[in-house]
């Protein structure tokens, strides 16, 4: 990485995801208070889902969402894919999908410093494939900090096979710079508002893939 993309990353980018992140958690407080109360009501505890993702340098962390599932909805059904019309997704759940609400709580993790704004979505730490079975072109998407959207997400989000999401995420680790992460976070707003690519299609690992 190039050393005035380094010290973009590093400071800059570290400095305005702390700011945006504490004004976010303030302002959208009510909302996210709401928001864990609809979630209690309608399903109990836990309001908020934990889920091991592979991180900065590889490194494993929690990431929290407010749950819009059933308990224990990993372990049932269609497992880590939750299609159109899943059953597990509570009547909350699917309003606060629809509308993005359920990945309000990671700015916790910007904050903690476990993830970024914009960065690369972190995988599951067993989905496509766990961490020893990456090339190494393709741990090179985990050289910056996930973020809570990326240029994959703007790319297809949920409906991009695997191996082009990482090449996707590779071209942001390489490119990142401010003017990419005001496009990447402007173009977001406007795919949340429409609801654009928010559909999960099944799997998305092309084991023919090379």
């Amino acid at each position: 990485m190039k050393s005035k993309r380094r010290i973009y990353v590093s400071i800059i980018k570290r400095g305005l995801d702390l700011l945006i992140s504490v004004l976010v958690l303030i302002l959208l407080s009510p909302l996210m208070l709401v928001s864990a109360l609809a979630v209690f009501l309608e399903s109990g505890r836990p309001v908020f889902f934990l889920q091991d993702r592979i991180g900065y340098k590889g490194k494993v962390f929690r990431i929290y969402k407010f749950r819009s599932m059933v308990q224990n909805a990993e372990h049932t059904g269609s497992g880590v894919y939750s299609e159109e019309g899943d059953e597990r997704v509570t009547r909350v759940g699917r309003i606060l999908r629809a509308l993005s609400i359920d990945e309000l709580p990671q700015v916790i993790n910007i904050i903690k410093g476990d993830m970024s704004l914009i960065g690369p979505r972190p995988p599951l730490t067993y989905h496509p494939w766990t961490i020893d079975k990456y090339t190494p072109e393709q741990l090179h998407m985990f050289d910056v900090r996930p973020g809570i959207t990326g240029w994959a997400q703007i790319h297809g989000r949920k409906g991009v096979e695997w191996h082009r999401r990482i090449e996707l995420n590779n071209w942001y680790v390489d490119h990142v710079s401010f003017p990419l992460d005001c496009k990447i976070l402007f173009t977001t707003f406007f795919k949340v508002l429409s609801r654009a690519d928010n559909v999960n299609k099944g799997s998305t690992v092309d084991s023919e893939a090379d």
